[in-house]
């Protein structure tokens, strides 16, 4: 009689492209919601120094999103 259980000639795939689309889902759900108030400091920053920032706010807002996506998911 054979014992399954133990099979091991057939290693399960882990589903990566799931986790890598929940991963792109939470980073444009955080991206979206850190463009404003990036576009705000943008602007804040603009008039203040009556100077172009080198850092847009689109680059600005990624950036946060960079930051912050990973941390959710190492929690």
């Amino acid at each position: 009689m054979t014992d399954f259980t133990n099979d091991t000639s057939m290693p399960r795939k882990r589903s990566t492209t799931a986790s890598q689309r929940e991963y792109y889902a939470y980073f444009a759900i955080i991206f979206v919601a850190t463009l404003p108030l990036a576009v705000l400091t943008w602007a804040l920053t603009a008039v203040r120094q009556m100077a172009m920032p080198a850092r847009g706010p689109v680059k600005a807002a990624w950036s946060q999103a960079q930051i912050i996506t990973p941390r959710i998911f190492s929690a």
